[in-house]
């Protein structure tokens, strides 16, 4: 009413600690999204494939692989953050339940983290040897590239993603020296080839998404079919790649190995003949292939510790 005083709100301990206990909850949630916003699982388990990498080269392991692990998950969680930085505007229609699209971390601060951690990776490689340092700085480039151009194009963008992975074997064997890249080239090679392979059938599954957010992904340019038929060419190249360790490891290897080949054939061949997303989705071939690849690391790390 006019003329009516409102004494003031009267001062609580109460208001105080609620204030304080909001703030410390944001802070927690903000710790949380940076951390998310680096995949930890997807970038711990790289890490830890360069140990494997190592011990496969070497048939051993030394406790100073730990570097190799930490290495390669900050350079793997950098990347992931600036993928996230340079995503946004499709993770808003496609991802929104992610960090930068909820607004819980801000965009300088995902691109100062990824700077922060894509330094940390490098400046740590320097404590372990020239061949490791030129992959974690090179690898820490072609990251970002692929993050801001070479994701949208066709193939390019595929071939980026089956180098990474492949890579991270490089890295773990030449933690040995150029004995251990040696040893471990052709892991890395069925590598690269089997997650390209597996790369286009999961381009071939997006079309409809990547249609909508104008990527002009392999399999929207040339046709799912198409797409089809040079994943399955290309897994049978990694098939005949997966044979040359017989000359280190044996018949024993080749016993184990063939197997798991037919698996992956088999994985690939599942989406022939489909001529839509929908279809290949159905026939489960990319999950199928991950599995086959999981298979043969561990006939690899069995063959280097048995075989040796």
């Amino acid at each position: 009413m006019p003329g009516v005083q409102i004494p003031p709100r009267p001062f609580f301990p109460g208001n105080q600690s609620t204030s304080t206990s909001r703030t410390e909850t944001d802070f927690i949630v903000t710790i949380i999204g940076y951390w998310k916003i680096i995949r930890p699982v997807n970038s711990i388990v790289s890490g830890l494939a360069a140990a494997l990498a190592y011990l496969i080269a070497t048939g051993t392991i030394i406790p100073q692989v730990i570097l190799l692990i930490v290495i390669v998950t900050l350079i793997t969680g950098a990347g992931n953050a600036i993928n996230d930085y340079i995503d946004l505007p499709i993770d808003r229609v496609n991802r929104p339940g992610r960090p930068l699209p909820q607004g819980i971390v801000t965009l300088n601060g995902v691109l100062i983290f990824a700077g922060v951690l894509f330094t940390a990776g490098i400046l740590l490689s320097l404590f372990t040897n020239p061949y490791c340092a030129f992959l974690a700085v090179f690898n820490s480039f072609l990251l970002i590239i692929y993050a801001k151009k070479l994701k949208t194009t066709p193939l390019l963008g595929n071939l980026s993603i089956a180098y990474l992975a492949g890579s991270i074997f490089l890295f773990g064997g030449a933690f040995a020296g150029l004995f251990g890249l040696i040893n471990i080239l052709v892991i890395a090679l069925i590598t690269i080839f089997a997650m390209l392979a597996r790369e286009l059938l999961k381009d071939a599954e997006d079309v409809p998404g990547d249609i909508e957010a104008g990527a002009k992904t392999f399999p929207v340019l040339f046709g799912v079919p198409r797409s089809i038929g040079i994943s399955i060419g290309i897994t049978c190249i990694a098939i005949l790649v997966s044979f040359v360790p017989f000359f280190r490891w044996g018949a024993w290897y080749l016993a184990a190995i063939i197997p798991v080949d037919v698996v992956i054939l088999y994985s690939a061949w599942l989406a022939q003949g489909c001529s839509s997303p929908e279809c290949i989705k159905k026939s489960r071939a990319t999950s199928y292939l991950k599995y086959g690849m999981f298979a043969s690391l561990v006939v690899f790390t069995l063959a280097a510790l048995i075989l040796q």
